[in-house]
């Protein structure tokens, strides 16, 4: 017997692992498209950094609400296409694709009518505010773009898909290298903006036609078309509004913490920029297994297997912790090489290794609240890890940051996060643990047969 369950738990980390590698592949590529930007501009100074920098999380805050756009309707897919439904998979297809196109619209005319005043909002020094400006309005002009590349990208990968996202994503990369190579050296900070935009909106729209036309399980059917559901509207709400408040509140939390940094200085909001984006290297096998996490658990939580689904969220919260341990001590160790291909001022290299190391002793429970976090998407239950990370958040991280930031400068923003992911580290294995929805749609569907 428990030989038996040693070749099915090691079955199971294959097939967590088959779905991983392309995910994780494919969070490589966006990150290194973050490198590329970060290092290509880099080149034209601290104040060029500093004003892409300012604006960070303001982006974040509308990546955010896509992101919750994209979870409230690819859970959906997971758990038909789990339970064998593919027509009802792809009704949510068109249905999500919809409102997409409805929210990410709204979100540009937003961000093109704050765009002028945003730097002045965030505290940002008068010499960054013109560069700052400039690229938030390429930004914002990108984010339908933006919006139906990650919502296309996530039903395929629930359809069990997982490589044509990778693939299209490194295309991405290759093409952000090119136009930024043309575009930064007449356009400046704005070029670099301009680059991202070009390379994603080219994706998006290949990474749409894979979806809808070329998927076997997803591609969309004339003879089906369109019916209205609004059963399918109210499951999304239900999935996506914890997740956009969830990630409004916590990218708000970060334009927070831009503000309190801001009066740091152009060094300091640099090398706060540059270390997030050294970070995000370490993460990204997390966000990896975490979307590996949604697709399985989805799809079990769909088959009605809820004892496979809660064993599979398990297996890929354990890999999270393990992966991130590893590759944050990697990153403690060559840290200052990465500065050094990421900017030539040395002030701002100094300060963001030591802040990174600071914020690296917290890699594996960051991890756990990852891949936990997307597992408890794909059973469905996104409402009270919402609550949890919110109050992490705001409370912990806020909190310990307008009272070190005063004492200790940017080294205190980073403590501050330090022990503010251990934190939610610790609440997303509490609920991983606790949590009855993996159940919750068995008892939905029995409910439905009756």
């Amino acid at each position: 017997m428990r030989e038996q369950r040693g070749w099915e738990l090691r079955g199971e980390i294959g097939q967590v692992w088959r779905l991983s590698l392309p995910a994780i592949l494919t969070q490589i590529t966006t990150i290194a498209m973050q490198y590329i930007d970060s290092a290509m501009v880099g080149t034209l100074g601290a104040n060029a950094s500093a004003a892409i920098g300012l604006v960070a999380s303001t982006t974040w805050l509308f990546g955010g609400i896509t992101y919750a756009i994209s979870a409230g309707f690819s859970v959906q897919v997971a758990h038909h296409i789990g339970g064998k439904k593919e027509r009802e998979a792809r009704q949510v297809v068109c249905h999500g694709l919809l409102v997409a196109l409805l929210v990410s619209g709204l979100l540009c005319l937003i961000g093109l009518s704050i765009s002028g005043k945003l730097p002045v909002w965030l505290g940002g020094n008068p010499e960054i505010r013109k560069d700052a400006s400039a690229y938030f309005m390429v930004y914002a002009l990108m984010v339908p773009f933006s919006q139906i590349n990650s919502l296309n990208s996530s039903f395929l990968q629930c359809s069990g898909d997982m490589v044509t996202p990778s693939i299209l994503n490194a295309v991405m990369c290759v093409l952000d290298v090119i136009f930024n190579a043309l575009l930064i050296p007449r356009f400046g900070v704005m070029g670099a903006g301009m680059g991202t935009a070009l390379a994603c909106a080219c994706i998006s729209l290949t990474m749409t036609a894979r979806c809808c036309i070329h998927n076997e399980k997803l591609h969309l059917r004339r003879a089906e078309g369109v019916h209205f559901d609004p059963e399918i509207l109210k499951k999304a709400f239900r999935i996506g509004t914890p997740v956009a408040v969830q990630e409004i509140a916590m990218n708000s939390a970060m334009v927070a913490a831009t503000m309190i940094i801001a009066p740091l200085g152009a060094v300091s909001i640099a090398a706060n920029s540059f270390a997030v984006t050294a970070e995000s290297l370490c993460y990204m096998p997390g966000y990896g297994i975490g979307s590996a996490a949604t697709t399985l658990v989805g799809r079990s939580v769909g088959a009605g297997e809820a004892k496979q689904a809660k064993r599979y969220g398990n297996i890929c919260t354990a890999m999270g912790v393990c992966f991130m341990a590893a590759t944050g001590a990697v990153m403690m160790l060559i840290c200052p090489l990465v500065f050094r291909m990421l900017t030539p001022d040395s002030s701002v290299r100094s300060l963001a290794a030591q802040v990174l190391r600071i914020e690296l002793l917290a890699e594996p429970l960051f991890g756990a609240s990852i891949v936990a976090a997307g597992a408890l998407r794909g059973a469905g239950d996104t409402f009270v890890p919402s609550l949890m990370n919110l109050g992490s958040i705001w409370i912990v991280r806020l909190g310990l940051a307008m009272i070190l930031v005063r004492r200790l400068g940017l080294h205190g923003m980073w403590i501050a996060m330090a022990v503010e992911l251990c934190v939610r580290g610790c609440l997303m294995l509490y609920r991983q643990r606790t949590s009855k929805y993996y159940n919750l749609y068995k008892k939905e569907t029995v409910a439905e047969n009756a």
